[in-house]
């Protein structure tokens, strides 16, 4: 059912908004003794979601027992990231998600579905892992907190997504990842129905619907008048309508459709957030469908230090690098260690433009950053990150068109996270 739900492409939710909002759906769901709260990591620090579960510190008090990120396959959160986050609540209540070690197996989606949903691009079951936490902790109320955005792998981000990929384990994450790959990226980024969210609501149907699962959903963008960051949407509930009303508000807020494809697209990875390409090539995902055949694409990338957070991804990418789909399915074919690391394989395709335009990274020149050599090393082309700044200074641009002195017409995006951008013709609707 809903709890709550207030949002439209107008809205501008402040704190006291989103408090109003929380509470009134708590209230609504009666005295609860023990509550689990799974926010997203500081990857995603602009969906409210901090303050969110600060709130929900304050409302429940110590009945608020845990705290359980949603990593994946994130590295976890530092002190200062866990005190800038969620604010005065305390850091003792955070657990660590450990997707190798710290997963349960509650349930087994068919290979004969999973086939059919993504229409014969895989033919292996899917297993829906979990957070031991969440079986073990004996909860009264599950609380998944997050944004919904445009998303490469399951199409729109979040919902029960938080659950199954946020705490989920490598054999589950790996293999949706590969789904969404196989099937294909641009089939799938800014739609709701994809294979890889049938699969996961299958699994939330059949192995966590007696969960107390309650989704609480931001819907927060950029907006295009001051290029300030805006919240337009919360949505409260603990089934599909609540996501389905979020996804279609994230679709109005987050998508930007063009008339024309894009030559050069220059983004700006915040260095509080991107600091590899696992989760860099946001800058890449989002604007692939904007961008002209023989355009380029420049990131700057000023905290730029690894390529995968998890050491063993990292070790893949470099070895086997961004080389387009057809280069990585042989390299899954000819080689165990990538067809066990189906996330990692997915992440290579997801990464490569598949020759048709140029992707330049310009990492930062602090020490432990990624050198030139690294760069070039994995199919990226490589560019210095101060001549590119005095070329194109963030400070100086707006989101969406710009006009350089010299005439040259650039589109520029400060956070390619928030959102998706497609030129009309390419865009699968």
């Amino acid at each position: 059912m809903m709890y709550y739900e207030i949002g439209s492409i107008d809205h501008e939710l402040s704190a006291e908004d989103l408090k109003k909002g929380l509470y009134e759906a708590f209230d609504k769901m009666g005295t609860r003794g023990k509550v689990l709260a799974i926010p997203p990591d500081y990857t995603r620090l602009p969906s409210r979601a901090g303050e969110l579960t600060e709130m929900t510190w304050q409302y429940y008090g110590d009945h608020l027992t845990d705290v359980l990120p949603a990593l994946g396959t994130h590295t976890p959160m530092t002190t200062s990231q866990i005190s800038h986050m969620f604010g005065s609540m305390p850091a003792s209540l955070i657990r660590e998600h450990d997707w190798r070690n710290d997963v349960v197996t509650v349930g087994i989606v068919p290979c004969e579905f999973v086939k059919e949903v993504s229409g014969g691009a895989v033919d292996f079951p899917w297993p829906a892992q979990v957070n031991k936490l969440l079986i073990e902790g004996h909860f009264d109320l599950i609380l998944s907190i997050g944004q919904v955005v445009p998303h490469e792998v399951v199409g729109m981000a979040n919902y029960n997504k938080n659950i199954f990929v946020g705490t989920g384990g490598v054999e589950g994450i790996n293999k949706s990842h590969f789904i969404g790959a196989a099937f294909g990226m641009e089939r799938m980024m800014g739609h709701a129905d994809t294979p890889v969210r049938r699969i996961f609501n299958y699994a939330s149907e059949h192995f966590t619907n007696h969960m107390p699962i309650v989704y609480v959903q931001t819907i927060v963008g950029l907006d295009k008048t001051d290029g300030k960051i805006k919240t337009r949407g919360l949505f409260i509930g603990d089934d599909f309508e609540v996501f389905d009303k979020a996804a279609k508000l994230a679709l109005l807020v987050n998508f930007e459709m063009l008339e024309k494809p894009l030559k050069k697209v220059v983004v700006y990875l915040d260095p509080t957030e991107f600091k590899s390409t696992w989760l860099g090539n946001k800058s890449i995902y989002r604007t692939r469908m904007a961008i002209d055949d023989e355009g380029e694409l420049i990131v700057l990338a000023p905290a730029l230090k690894e390529f995968g957070e998890d050491k063993e991804i990292d070790r893949l990418i470099r070895k086997y690098g961004y080389f387009g789909t057809p280069t990585t399915l042989r390299a899954c074919d000819d080689n165990e260690e990538l067809r066990n690391n189906l996330s990692a394989a997915a992440h290579l395709i997801h990464g490569s433009s598949e020759g048709r335009f140029k992707i330049t990274y310009c990492p930062g020149k602090e020490p432990g950053n990624l050198t030139q050599a690294e760069i070039e090393s994995i199919g990226f082309k490589y560019s210095d990150i101060d001549d590119m700044t005095l070329k194109y200074d963030p400070s100086k641009l707006q989101d969406g068109l710009n006009i350089m002195d010299n005439g040259e017409e650039i589109f520029y995006i400060s956070n390619p996270a928030l959102g998706l951008w497609a030129f009309k013709d390419r865009f699968n609707y």
